[in-house]
């Protein structure tokens, strides 16, 4: 389950005042252009720095994002057009009503059920040394759980076998 409690944020040690005129600094530095007539130093002062993070650092903070939000990763209306489309291919009437709420659910049970797969995905590359998830380990979850039922079904089922 997502979290979405808020925590606490350490304090910069500076005032609120302080804090404001920084701010209004780093915006008139920024919002200053460069005349053409200018020098080079002027037009390498006015133009912002791209940010280096170490590799991983923004995969690590989306991971987090996404852990802790609780909305909906896939867009609405495609996926909408989709279930309307296998819908239409399976049943084959063009005019099949749909509750929004039934829309809903389908797509909060295919969210959890994906998310499952690329958890159980992710937990055979790092144990075969990977970082990339491969197509191949995709399908592979799937196996192991239709083996388990097969050998729950077989040994687990039937009380002479115990």
């Amino acid at each position: 389950m997502a979290r979405t409690k808020q925590t606490a944020r350490k304090s910069t040690g500076l005032s609120t005042t302080k804090k404001m005129s920084l701010k209004s600094l780093r915006k008139a530095d920024l919002q200053r252009r460069p005349t053409p007539g200018s020098s080079q130093e002027a037009v390498a002062r006015a133009v912002r720095k791209t940010r280096k993070f170490r590799r991983g650092t923004k995969a690590l903070r989306e991971i987090r994002r996404y852990q802790k939000s609780t909305e909906l990763l896939m867009r609405k209306k495609p996926f909408q057009r989709l279930v309307r489309e296998i819908a239409e291919q399976q049943v084959g009437a063009s005019q099949i009503r749909w509750q929004k709420s039934a829309v809903l659910a389908l797509q909060e049970a295919t969210e959890a059920y994906m998310v499952g797969l690329f958890e159980d995905t992710n937990l055979a590359a790092i144990h075969a040394r990977r970082v990339t998830i491969m197509c191949a380990q995709l399908s592979s979850p799937l196996l192991v759980l239709i083996f388990w039922n097969q050998w729950q079904n077989r040994y687990l089922s039937s009380p002479e076998r115990l």
